[in-house]
């Protein structure tokens, strides 16, 4: 059995966020046991000369034809191939610029997937594994080519779905007969994500929490009742980190954590886009209240700009608040390292990294209890993972989980630490549900 990886992000090459993260660590978890590779675009800020030259082809839609270069690289014992295209490969960031999504996304993914679906046939893959709409027309090609190839689905975040004009349809040579309820329109647009839902054999999403959530009008962005037609295949499987590549051992944590750390006052920090998923708006809102706390607060952050200018004025305004605009993976480590909490008040989260992260570096999360955050963040010791939760996502009790978080003695807190340092926030289980989803459809 041959598994091909497909992803828009994969870290280190090229990240945008925790999709980029999850493409690295599942891969490398799941190589123990299987034969799998990678494959993502080669964009336009990645030097190939990086990589090895490994093939090429072409791939035709609508009757025009579009060149195509492979190239290859390894990491960490995983093959990852990287799509040269016309369009693709031509814009210097991933999606969009300051302007918003590049316009022709819709062919530039549609020319990606066409090419992750040839170069499957030209590597004899048996299962090719699909993240979120960028990949998911692939399961459409399958489908209509008839190539018994077998396909997985995971959503990664429902909220983004690719959506296009109707027109794009004939762009990419896909036929009107798909242009249904039941197959790729939504409210007179073309939906990549409906793709990945209704072609693939297998959908999974990134905890079981969040994959009970999207059946619901609340979390379902629109496609609950679509989804419910295809829960027979949906499975819910918790996300990890890759603890053995990407970060420190236990002792150089310890290490780490007491030349950061600074205990004159409990230290709060948030990692994370500035958009209105992650609660930033319901922090704003709060920081009255949390700034006559005695804490220290520091955002690390990048997104919409009137959220950044807010935490510019925020910054100037108070003394205790730390706001880092743009994103440094290296300054983000040494953040959870001399952090004390974490915060993660996200409107809904699949999943999330950054708990899983904050709590293997001996910082405690606080969390709203939803998706992934209920599934892997406990206030008592019945389950791995010990943190603070709430449930309603209110100034109210945002403030009182924070005073709670406060109200923890520093034997309590060293406690908390103790028993997450003990937790396996790896990939490895996840990695062999997935491996047994993959050989369930072989």
């Amino acid at each position: 059995m041959k598994i091909l990886f497909a992803s828009s992000e994969i870290y280190p090459y090229a990240k945008t966020g925790g999709l980029a993260d999850v493409s690295s660590a599942l891969p490398i978890a799941l190589k123990k046991y299987s034969n799998i590779s990678r494959v993502m675009p080669l964009y336009g800020c990645m030097n190939t000369e990086k990589f090895a030259f490994y093939d090429d082809f072409s791939v035709s839609l609508d009757g025009n034809t579009y060149s195509i270069q492979v190239f290859k690289d390894e990491k960490k014992g995983v093959c990852s191939y990287f799509i040269k295209a016309p369009f693709l490969s031509e814009t210097k960031r991933l999606y969009g610029d300051d302007k918003g999504d590049y316009k022709n996304n819709a062919l530039r993914f549609g020319i990606f997937c066409m090419a992750i679906v040839q170069l499957s046939l030209r590597l004899n893959i048996t299962v090719i594994h699909l993240n979120d709409w960028h990949t998911a027309l692939v399961a459409l090609f399958v489908k209509d080519l008839e190539l018994g190839l077998k396909t997985v689905f995971t959503i990664h975040n429902l909220a983004y779905q690719g959506l296009f004009d109707a027109t794009v349809l004939e762009l990419l040579g896909i036929p009107s007969k798909y242009f249904t309820m039941e197959s790729l329109e939504f409210y007179e647009k073309v939906n990549f994500l409906k793709a990945g839902i209704a072609y693939s054999d297998i959908i999974t999403t990134v905890s079981p929490t969040y994959a009970k959530e999207i059946l619901t009008p609340e979390f379902g962005c629109g496609l609950d009742g679509f989804l419910r037609q295809h829960q027979h295949k949906l499975v819910g499987i918790l996300n990890g980190i890759d603890t053995i590549s990407q970060y420190n051992d236990e002792i150089n944590l310890i290490n780490i954590k007491a030349k950061y750390k600074d205990d004159t006052l409990p230290l709060f920090v948030m990692i994370t886009r500035l958009v209105a998923q992650k609660g930033i708006d319901l922090l704003i809102d709060s920081f009255s209240s949390l700034m006559q706390e005695n804490i220290n607060l520091f955002i690390l952050g990048d997104g919409d700009a009137h959220i950044t200018q807010k935490l510019k004025e925020l910054a100037h305004k108070y003394e205790n608040f730390y706001f880092f605009s743009g994103y440094d993976e290296k300054l983000s480590h040494q953040a959870y390292t001399a952090a004390d909490f974490l915060l993660m008040p996200s409107t809904f989260e699949p999943c999330g990294l950054n708990q899983f992260i904050a709590m293997y570096y001996g910082t405690i999360p606080i969390v709203h209890s939803v998706g992934g955050l209920q599934d892997s963040v406990h206030e008592k010791e019945i389950k791995c993972g010990r943190g603070i939760g709430y449930k309603n996502q209110t100034k109210q009790e945002f403030v009182s989980a924070i005073k709670r978080a406060l109200a923890l003695s520093k034997q309590e807190r060293k406690k908390i630490v103790a028993f997450n340092r003990h937790c396996d926030f790896s990939f490895h289980k996840s990695a062999l549900k997935y491996l047994k989803l993959y050989k369930s459809l072989v």
